[in-house]
C-alpha cells in the first residue's frame, strides 16, 4: 500500500471512530400490530432483587410469550412520576405498569388523561373504579402470617425480629403485622422485635441496605435468632446481616433464595407475593381484550425451605401446611386490618 493510500485509509478509520454510535431503532407503538408495555418504578431500582425486579420479570415474560416490546424507566425523584408515565403514554404504549403504592395517584391521573392506555398499578388498591386501571394487590398479611408462624416454630431463643421499610406503605405494614400475628398464633408469649424504617425520606426507606444490615445485627446481638427482612434493598441488607451472624432469615415478595444468593444458606423461606405471574396475567388480559378494572387480587404464600429443608422438623412442616390450608379456605383469619389504624 502506498503512503498516500495508507494515509487516506487511516483517516477514514479515525473518522468512522469519531462518528456517534447508532442505538437501536425506536419502536413505533402506534402500529396496531405492535404491542408495547412500559414499566415505571417508584424510587426503588429495577434490580432490587425483590419487588421491582419481580414485577419487571412479569413484563419480560410478556416479551417472551406475547411478543411484546418492553421498556422500563427507573424513577429517581418522586416529582417525576407524572413525567415518567407520560413518556410511555405519549409514545402510544398499550400497557403501562407502575410499581408501588406511592404511584397510585399519578397512575389514576394518567389513566384519565390517556383513556386508551391500560394501566396496571402494582400494590395500588383502587378506592374508585377507573375503567382502564387494574390495581394488582395481594394479601400480604397472609404471607406475613405464614412466615411469622414459621419463625415462631423454628426459634430457639423465643426472640424473633423483622426489619422493614416504612409502615406508611400499607403492604409493608400488612407484612409486618401479619408476621406478628402469625408468631403470636403459634406462641402467645414469644418476644417480637419489629422495626420500620420511618426515620428517613421516602426515597431512602427501601434503598438503605446498610441500615437494614446494622439493624438486624443489633437485634441478633440481643438474642433474636430469626430475621424477617422486607423492604427492597433495605430488607436485603437485613438478610445479609443474618447471614453474617449465622442466624436464620426470611425474605419477602419473591423467593429470595434465588435473588439474594449471599443469604441463601440461612434462608428458611420467603413471604411471597406472586408478582411475576400476577403482572403477566393482567398484561395478557389487556392484549386479549378482557382487561379488568378496579382491584385484582393476586396470590400469596411462602417459599420452599431449600437448603434448610433437612433442618425443618416434620412436625413443623405439617403445622405450616395446616396453617396455609386454613388461611386459604378462610377458616383462619390473620386479624390484620386492610389498612393501618389511625
Amino acid at each position: 500500500m502506498s503512503r498516500k493510500l495508507y494515509t487516506i485509509f487511516a483517516a477514514l478509520i479515525i473518522a468512522a471512530m469519531l462518528l456517534p454510535a447508532c442505538g437501536p431503532a425506536e419502536v413505533d407503538c402506534s402500529k396496531a400490530e405492535t404491542f408495547c408495555v412500559g414499566l415505571v418504578t417508584d424510587v426503588g431500582k429495577i434490580d432490587d432483587k425483590s419487588f421491582n425486579q419481580s414485577t419487571w420479570e412479569g413484563v419480560q415474560r410478556a416479551e417472551k410469550e406475547l411478543g411484546a416490546k418492553v421498556q422500563y424507566i427507573e424513577t429517581t425523584d418522586a416529582k417525576d412520576y407524572d413525567k415518567n408515565i407520560a413518556t410511555f403514554a405519549d409514545a402510544k404504549y398499550d400497557v403501562i405498569v407502575t410499581v408501588g403504592f406511592a404511584l397510585g395517584e399519578a397512575t389514576v391521573a394518567a389513566a384519565k388523561k390517556y383513556p386508551d392506555v391500560k394501566f396496571i398499578g402494582v400494590d395500588q388498591g383502587q378506592a374508585e373504579v377507573t375503567p382502564n386501571v387494574a390495581g394488582l394487590i395481594f394479601p400480604e398479611d397472609q404471607a406475613g402470617f405464614l412466615v411469622g408462624a414459621l419463625a415462631a416454630l423454628m426459634t430457639k431463643t423465643d426472640k424473633i425480629g423483622a426489619v422493614l421499610g416504612t409502615d406508611a406503605v400499607p403492604p409493608v405494614w400488612r407484612f409486618g403485622e401479619g408476621y406478628r400475628a402469625g408468631a403470636l398464633y403459634v406462641n402467645p408469649s414469644i418476644e417480637i422485635n419489629i422495626v420500620y424504617h420511618n426515620d428517613v425520606g421516602f426515597d431512602k426507606t427501601f434503598t438503605d441496605p446498610e441500615w437494614g444490615k446494622t439493624t438486624a445485627i443489633s437485634m441478633i446481638d440481643k438474642g433474636v435468632d430469626i430475621i424477617f427482612g422486607a423492604g427492597g434493598k433495605t430488607g436485603n441488607g437485613a438478610l445479609l446481616g443474618a447471614a453474617e451472624k449465622g442466624v436464620y432469615a426470611i425474605g419477602v415478595d419473591t423467593d429470595q433464595y434465588y435473588t439474594v444468593p449471599e443469604a441463601a444458606k440461612v434462608l428458611l423461606s420467603s413471604a411471597m407475593k406472586l408478582l411475576t405471574p400476577g403482572t403477566f396475567d393482567l398484561i395478557k388480559m389487556a392484549k386479549e381484550g378482557n382487561f379488568p378494572s378496579g382491584d385484582y387480587v393476586g396470590q400469596a404464600g411462602y417459599a420452599p425451605y431449600h437448603d434448610l429443608d433437612s433442618v425443618v422438623p416434620a412436625d413443623v412442616k405439617a403445622k405450616m401446611e395446616e396453617i396455609d390450608k386454613a388461611i386459604k379456605d378462610g377458616s383462619l383469619q390473620t386479624g390484620v386490618a386492610p389498612v393501618k389504624p389511625g
